[in-house]
Protein backbone atom coordinates (compact mmCIF):
# COMPACT_ATOMS: atom_id res chain seq x y z
CA UNK A 1 0.00 0.00 0.00
CA UNK A 2 1.29 3.21 -0.76
CA UNK A 3 -0.24 6.54 0.48
CA UNK A 4 1.40 10.20 2.46
CA UNK A 5 -0.48 8.50 5.39
CA UNK A 6 1.83 6.04 5.79
CA UNK A 7 4.57 8.12 6.41
CA UNK A 8 2.92 9.45 9.92
CA UNK A 9 4.68 7.27 12.09
CA UNK A 10 5.84 6.81 15.21
CA UNK A 11 8.55 9.01 16.54
CA UNK A 12 11.48 7.88 19.15
CA UNK A 13 13.18 9.60 21.44
CA UNK A 14 13.92 9.50 25.56
CA UNK A 15 12.46 12.81 26.45
CA UNK A 16 9.51 12.52 29.26
CA UNK A 17 7.84 15.03 27.13
CA UNK A 18 8.07 15.24 23.02
CA UNK A 19 5.76 16.32 20.33
CA UNK A 20 4.95 13.79 17.90
CA UNK A 21 3.42 16.76 15.95
CA UNK A 22 1.54 19.65 16.80
CA UNK A 23 -1.56 18.17 18.21
CA UNK A 24 -0.40 14.90 19.61
CA UNK A 25 2.06 14.75 22.62
CA UNK A 26 4.65 11.77 23.06
CA UNK A 27 5.30 10.34 26.78
CA UNK A 28 8.31 8.15 27.28
CA UNK A 29 7.89 6.13 30.52
CA UNK A 30 10.63 4.68 32.16
CA UNK A 31 9.14 2.73 34.67
CA UNK A 32 11.09 4.79 37.54
CA UNK A 33 8.98 7.64 37.81
CA UNK A 34 5.25 8.95 36.65
CA UNK A 35 3.53 11.60 34.63
CA UNK A 36 0.15 12.89 35.15
CA UNK A 37 -2.13 13.26 32.23
CA UNK A 38 -5.82 14.92 31.95
CA UNK A 39 -8.49 12.26 32.50
CA UNK A 40 -9.40 10.13 28.98
CA UNK A 41 -6.60 12.57 26.64
CA UNK A 42 -5.06 9.17 25.91
CA UNK A 43 -5.29 8.00 22.03
CA UNK A 44 -2.58 5.31 21.90
CA UNK A 45 0.43 3.53 24.31
CA UNK A 46 2.91 0.73 23.59
CA UNK A 47 4.77 -1.18 26.26
CA UNK A 48 3.38 -2.33 29.73
CA UNK A 49 1.65 0.87 31.02
CA UNK A 50 -0.99 1.55 33.87
CA UNK A 51 -3.46 4.12 33.76
CA UNK A 52 -4.76 4.92 37.33
CA UNK A 53 -6.92 7.45 38.88
CA UNK A 54 -4.83 10.47 41.25
CA UNK A 55 -5.51 11.61 44.18
CA UNK A 56 -3.37 14.78 45.31
CA UNK A 57 -2.36 15.05 48.99
CA UNK A 58 -4.99 17.16 51.26
CA UNK A 59 -3.75 20.79 51.15
CA UNK A 60 -5.36 24.05 51.89
CA UNK A 61 -7.35 26.36 49.15
CA UNK A 62 -5.77 29.54 49.45
CA UNK A 63 -4.85 32.13 46.92
CA UNK A 64 -3.29 35.09 46.04
CA UNK A 65 -5.95 38.07 45.03
CA UNK A 66 -4.09 39.28 42.37
CA UNK A 67 -3.41 36.35 40.61
CA UNK A 68 -0.12 35.46 41.12
CA UNK A 69 2.99 35.73 43.40
CA UNK A 70 3.55 33.50 46.09
CA UNK A 71 0.33 33.09 47.78
CA UNK A 72 1.92 30.82 50.90
CA UNK A 73 0.56 27.39 49.88
CA UNK A 74 1.97 25.14 47.48
CA UNK A 75 -0.30 21.86 48.22
CA UNK A 76 -2.39 20.71 45.62
CA UNK A 77 -6.10 21.58 45.00
CA UNK A 78 -8.12 18.35 44.47
CA UNK A 79 -10.60 20.17 42.68
CA UNK A 80 -8.52 22.12 40.34
CA UNK A 81 -7.48 19.15 37.74
CA UNK A 82 -9.22 15.92 36.85
CA UNK A 83 -6.21 13.86 36.30
CA UNK A 84 -4.86 9.99 35.87
CA UNK A 85 -1.92 8.76 36.79
CA UNK A 86 0.21 6.98 34.01
CA UNK A 87 3.03 4.45 35.53
CA UNK A 88 4.81 1.49 33.80
CA UNK A 89 7.42 1.48 31.07
CA UNK A 90 6.58 1.95 27.62
CA UNK A 91 4.82 5.28 25.06
CA UNK A 92 2.06 6.86 25.64
CA UNK A 93 0.20 9.18 23.48
CA UNK A 94 -2.28 12.18 24.88
CA UNK A 95 -4.67 14.51 22.56
CA UNK A 96 -7.39 16.17 23.31
CA UNK A 97 -9.63 17.02 20.71
CA UNK A 98 -7.04 18.17 18.28
CA UNK A 99 -5.57 21.40 20.36
CA UNK A 100 -2.22 22.47 19.59
CA UNK A 101 -0.27 21.28 22.44
CA UNK A 102 2.98 23.27 23.92
CA UNK A 103 5.57 21.85 26.34
CA UNK A 104 6.84 24.01 28.97
CA UNK A 105 10.25 23.16 31.17
CA UNK A 106 9.63 25.09 34.38
CA UNK A 107 12.85 25.21 36.80
CA UNK A 108 11.82 26.50 39.79
CA UNK A 109 9.37 28.64 37.96
CA UNK A 110 6.29 30.35 38.41
CA UNK A 111 3.34 30.28 35.65
CA UNK A 112 -0.68 30.71 36.33
CA UNK A 113 -2.28 28.99 33.98
CA UNK A 114 -6.18 28.16 33.27
CA UNK A 115 -7.01 24.71 34.54
CA UNK A 116 -8.97 23.72 31.36
CA UNK A 117 -5.91 24.11 29.64
CA UNK A 118 -3.30 21.57 31.08
CA UNK A 119 -3.00 18.45 29.42
CA UNK A 120 -0.07 16.85 31.07
CA UNK A 121 2.76 17.57 34.01
CA UNK A 122 5.57 15.75 36.35
CA UNK A 123 4.35 14.48 39.50
CA UNK A 124 7.53 16.82 40.19
CA UNK A 125 5.50 20.18 40.15
CA UNK A 126 2.97 22.14 41.98
CA UNK A 127 -0.22 24.20 42.30
CA UNK A 128 -2.89 25.86 44.23
CA UNK A 129 -5.78 28.04 43.07
CA UNK A 130 -5.38 31.20 43.03
CA UNK A 131 -8.05 34.29 42.95
CA UNK A 132 -8.66 37.08 40.41
CA UNK A 133 -9.98 40.70 41.49
CA UNK A 134 -13.61 40.97 40.64
CA UNK A 135 -13.16 37.22 39.35
CA UNK A 136 -15.84 35.94 41.44
CA UNK A 137 -18.36 38.11 39.64
CA UNK A 138 -18.78 35.41 37.34
CA UNK A 139 -18.77 31.97 37.65
CA UNK A 140 -15.98 29.90 36.83
CA UNK A 141 -13.44 33.21 35.87
CA UNK A 142 -10.89 33.15 38.62
CA UNK A 143 -12.05 29.91 40.25
CA UNK A 144 -10.39 27.96 37.00
CA UNK A 145 -6.71 29.81 37.74
CA UNK A 146 -3.49 27.77 38.65
CA UNK A 147 -0.34 29.42 39.70
CA UNK A 148 2.08 25.96 38.96
CA UNK A 149 5.38 25.65 40.40
CA UNK A 150 8.66 24.16 40.91
CA UNK A 151 10.23 21.98 38.50
CA UNK A 152 9.29 19.56 35.71
CA UNK A 153 6.96 19.28 32.27
CA UNK A 154 4.23 20.73 31.70
CA UNK A 155 2.01 20.78 28.79
CA UNK A 156 -0.67 22.83 27.82
CA UNK A 157 -3.78 22.84 24.59
CA UNK A 158 -4.62 25.64 22.98
CA UNK A 159 -7.33 25.90 20.10
CA UNK A 160 -4.70 27.14 17.32
CA UNK A 161 -1.76 28.61 17.44
CA UNK A 162 -1.00 31.31 20.40
CA UNK A 163 -0.16 34.50 20.69
CA UNK A 164 2.30 35.45 23.57
CA UNK A 165 1.96 39.32 24.71
CA UNK A 166 5.27 41.15 26.68
CA UNK A 167 4.14 43.07 29.74
CA UNK A 168 6.25 45.87 30.29
CA UNK A 169 5.96 48.13 33.56
CA UNK A 170 3.86 51.08 33.84
CA UNK A 171 1.57 50.07 31.12
CA UNK A 172 -1.27 47.09 30.68
CA UNK A 173 -2.26 44.45 28.07
CA UNK A 174 -6.06 43.13 27.86
CA UNK A 175 -6.87 39.66 26.98
CA UNK A 176 -10.81 38.26 26.64
CA UNK A 177 -11.54 36.36 29.64
CA UNK A 178 -12.45 33.34 27.29
CA UNK A 179 -9.31 34.03 25.05
CA UNK A 180 -5.94 33.75 28.21
CA UNK A 181 -4.84 30.53 28.40
CA UNK A 182 -1.85 31.65 31.12
CA UNK A 183 0.07 34.16 32.57
CA UNK A 184 3.48 35.07 34.30
CA UNK A 185 3.54 34.80 38.42
CA UNK A 186 3.79 37.95 39.43
CA UNK A 187 1.75 40.23 37.24
CA UNK A 188 -1.28 42.08 38.73
CA UNK A 189 -4.42 40.91 37.49
CA UNK A 190 -8.35 42.38 37.20
CA UNK A 191 -11.62 41.33 35.93
CA UNK A 192 -13.26 43.91 34.39
CA UNK A 193 -16.01 44.80 31.49
CA UNK A 194 -15.42 45.77 28.40
CA UNK A 195 -18.44 47.28 27.52
CA UNK A 196 -21.11 48.80 29.97
CA UNK A 197 -23.92 47.18 28.19
CA UNK A 198 -26.22 44.89 30.68
CA UNK A 199 -25.51 42.27 28.69
CA UNK A 200 -22.16 42.03 29.07
CA UNK A 201 -22.69 40.84 32.84
CA UNK A 202 -23.81 37.41 31.46
CA UNK A 203 -20.76 35.11 30.85
CA UNK A 204 -20.33 36.53 27.21
CA UNK A 205 -22.37 39.78 25.89
CA UNK A 206 -24.89 40.03 22.97
CA UNK A 207 -23.32 43.11 20.43
CA UNK A 208 -20.32 43.81 22.17
CA UNK A 209 -17.68 42.31 24.04
CA UNK A 210 -17.94 40.96 27.54
CA UNK A 211 -15.40 39.99 29.85
CA UNK A 212 -11.28 41.09 29.88
CA UNK A 213 -8.51 40.57 31.94
CA UNK A 214 -6.14 43.43 32.64
CA UNK A 215 -2.28 42.54 32.97
CA UNK A 216 0.28 44.79 34.44
CA UNK A 217 3.57 44.37 35.49
CA UNK A 218 7.04 42.70 33.89
CA UNK A 219 6.15 39.16 32.46
CA UNK A 220 3.72 38.20 29.31
CA UNK A 221 0.64 36.83 28.85
CA UNK A 222 -0.71 33.70 26.45
CA UNK A 223 -3.95 34.08 24.47
CA UNK A 224 -5.41 31.62 21.99
CA UNK A 225 -7.18 32.80 18.76
CA UNK A 226 -10.64 31.47 19.61
CA UNK A 227 -12.95 33.12 22.69
CA UNK A 228 -15.06 29.88 23.15
CA UNK A 229 -14.13 28.06 26.52
CA UNK A 230 -11.62 24.75 25.68
CA UNK A 231 -13.28 21.36 24.68
CA UNK A 232 -13.82 19.13 27.45
CA UNK A 233 -13.67 15.36 27.64
CA UNK A 234 -17.23 14.10 26.08
CA UNK A 235 -19.44 12.10 28.65
CA UNK A 236 -19.92 8.74 28.41
CA UNK A 237 -23.77 8.26 27.30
Amino acid sequence: MQSPLLAHTAGTGTDRFALQNPQLLRVTLDGRSEVLARTGAMVAHVGKVDFTGWTPPAGNRRGNRNGGGNAGNRHRDAGALDLMRCSGTGTVYLANLAQHLHVLQLSQERLVVTNSYVLALDTTLDWHTVAIENGDRIAGVGSRCLEVSGTGGLVLMTSGRPLVMPVEPGSYVYGDADAVVGWSSGLEVQLQAQSTNTEAWRRRGTATEGWELAFTGRGFVIVQPSELLPPQRVPRG
